[in-house]
Protein backbone atom coordinates (compact mmCIF):
# COMPACT_ATOMS: atom_id res chain seq x y z
CA UNK A 1 0.00 0.00 0.00
CA UNK A 2 0.90 4.03 -0.91
CA UNK A 3 0.30 6.04 1.36
CA UNK A 4 1.53 9.83 2.30
CA UNK A 5 0.75 12.87 4.51
CA UNK A 6 -1.85 14.79 2.47
CA UNK A 7 -0.12 17.75 3.86
CA UNK A 8 3.30 16.86 2.95
CA UNK A 9 1.75 16.54 -0.29
CA UNK A 10 0.09 19.62 -0.89
CA UNK A 11 3.39 21.22 0.28
CA UNK A 12 4.82 19.13 -2.72
CA UNK A 13 2.55 20.03 -5.25
CA UNK A 14 3.52 24.19 -4.51
CA UNK A 15 7.39 23.18 -4.71
CA UNK A 16 7.60 21.27 -7.44
CA UNK A 17 3.74 20.87 -9.44
CA UNK A 18 3.70 17.23 -8.20
CA UNK A 19 0.98 15.65 -5.90
CA UNK A 20 1.96 12.33 -4.24
CA UNK A 21 -1.45 10.81 -5.18
CA UNK A 22 -0.04 11.07 -8.74
CA UNK A 23 3.09 9.42 -8.31
CA UNK A 24 2.57 5.79 -7.43
CA UNK A 25 2.84 4.63 -11.10
CA UNK A 26 6.48 5.55 -10.97
CA UNK A 27 7.22 2.85 -8.20
CA UNK A 28 5.23 0.48 -10.85
CA UNK A 29 7.04 0.99 -14.10
CA UNK A 30 8.78 -1.80 -14.83
CA UNK A 31 11.72 0.32 -15.93
CA UNK A 32 11.89 2.12 -12.95
CA UNK A 33 15.44 2.43 -11.41
CA UNK A 34 15.58 2.72 -7.64
CA UNK A 35 18.44 3.22 -5.54
CA UNK A 36 18.84 3.68 -1.81
CA UNK A 37 19.67 6.71 0.06
CA UNK A 38 21.00 7.16 4.04
CA UNK A 39 21.28 10.75 3.62
CA UNK A 40 18.69 11.72 5.66
CA UNK A 41 19.32 9.65 8.65
CA UNK A 42 16.48 6.95 7.68
CA UNK A 43 16.92 4.30 5.34
CA UNK A 44 15.25 6.02 1.87
CA UNK A 45 14.73 5.26 -1.51
CA UNK A 46 15.06 7.34 -4.56
CA UNK A 47 12.84 5.76 -7.89
CA UNK A 48 12.74 7.18 -11.15
CA UNK A 49 10.35 5.98 -13.33
CA UNK A 50 7.20 7.10 -16.23
CA UNK A 51 3.92 8.25 -14.02
CA UNK A 52 0.85 7.53 -15.69
CA UNK A 53 1.23 10.63 -17.73
CA UNK A 54 4.46 9.47 -19.20
CA UNK A 55 6.66 12.42 -17.52
CA UNK A 56 9.64 11.11 -15.94
CA UNK A 57 9.75 11.70 -12.34
CA UNK A 58 11.81 11.00 -9.39
CA UNK A 59 9.97 9.72 -5.94
CA UNK A 60 11.24 9.57 -2.51
CA UNK A 61 10.43 7.18 -0.39
CA UNK A 62 10.30 4.97 2.77
CA UNK A 63 9.03 1.57 3.72
CA UNK A 64 7.18 1.83 7.47
CA UNK A 65 4.90 -1.13 8.76
CA UNK A 66 5.26 -2.81 5.39
CA UNK A 67 4.02 0.44 3.41
CA UNK A 68 5.51 2.97 1.03
CA UNK A 69 5.14 6.30 2.15
CA UNK A 70 5.94 8.75 -0.39
CA UNK A 71 8.06 11.77 1.32
CA UNK A 72 9.09 13.84 -1.85
CA UNK A 73 8.27 13.91 -5.50
CA UNK A 74 9.73 16.07 -8.85
CA UNK A 75 10.40 16.25 -12.06
CA UNK A 76 13.83 14.06 -13.35
CA UNK A 77 16.65 16.24 -14.20
CA UNK A 78 19.10 15.40 -17.62
CA UNK A 79 21.66 12.93 -15.32
CA UNK A 80 18.38 11.33 -14.22
CA UNK A 81 16.73 10.95 -17.53
CA UNK A 82 20.20 9.89 -18.68
CA UNK A 83 19.85 7.06 -15.70
CA UNK A 84 16.27 6.06 -17.14
CA UNK A 85 17.06 5.13 -20.30
CA UNK A 86 20.18 3.39 -19.41
CA UNK A 87 22.94 5.90 -20.88
CA UNK A 88 26.00 6.51 -18.13
CA UNK A 89 26.76 10.51 -17.05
Amino acid sequence: MVEFDARKSRSNVRKHGMAFADCEAVLLDPRAVTQEDWSEGEHRFNTIGMDALGKLLVVTWTERSHDIRIISARKADARERRKYHGTRT
